[in-house]
């Protein structure tokens, strides 16, 4: 089975690559490397909610979010080199725009890992950051960065 045949199983169909708010591409190959840029929870070119987790938008609608982020993230690789070219995905970065005390980024993170994880099963595990931050581009709740390794 391809990655392919398993978003269309899943139900998943990657999106459109989201256009860059700045100075910069979706997705880089160095090697054997694909890096994403970080992907923000655009929905059809909408930002889907604004606002810092643990205020504005709730763990788990955050959570949603960050699934999206990885949606996103695979569209710009899809673009860049195709999605059956992956062989598995190396590192996941997630930024939390939390409010004072908010302190649950692993979890709002967990809907990018568990996502991936659906996608490609083993080959889904990955190191893994999650960061909490004051601020994201255009006031996004939460924003994913990958690293995948490209079968040669």
């Amino acid at each position: 089975m391809t990655w392919t045949d398993r978003l269309a199983e899943l139900g998943v169909e990657l999106p459109e690559v989201a256009a860059p708010v700045a100075a910069y591409v979706p997705a880089v190959r160095t090697g054997s490397l694909v890096f994403t840029s970080g992907q923000l929870p655009f929905v059809d070119g909408a930002l889907a909610a604004t606002g810092k987790v643990g205020a504005e938008v709730s763990p788990e609608e955050a959570k949603a979010h960050a699934r999206t982020c990885a949606l996103n993230a695979l569209a710009a690789v899809h673009a860049l080199v195709g999605i059956d070219s992956v062989a598995r995905v190396v590192k996941v970065v997630g930024f939390v725009a939390s409010a004072d005390g908010f302190t649950g980024q692993p979890a709002v993170v967990n809907g990018a890992s568990e996502f991936l994880g659906e996608v490609f099963g083993d080959a889904g595990a990955h190191a893994r950051s999650a960061v909490g931050v004051a601020e994201l581009p255009l006031g996004a709740p939460v924003e994913v960065e990958l690293v995948v390794e490209i079968r040669e």
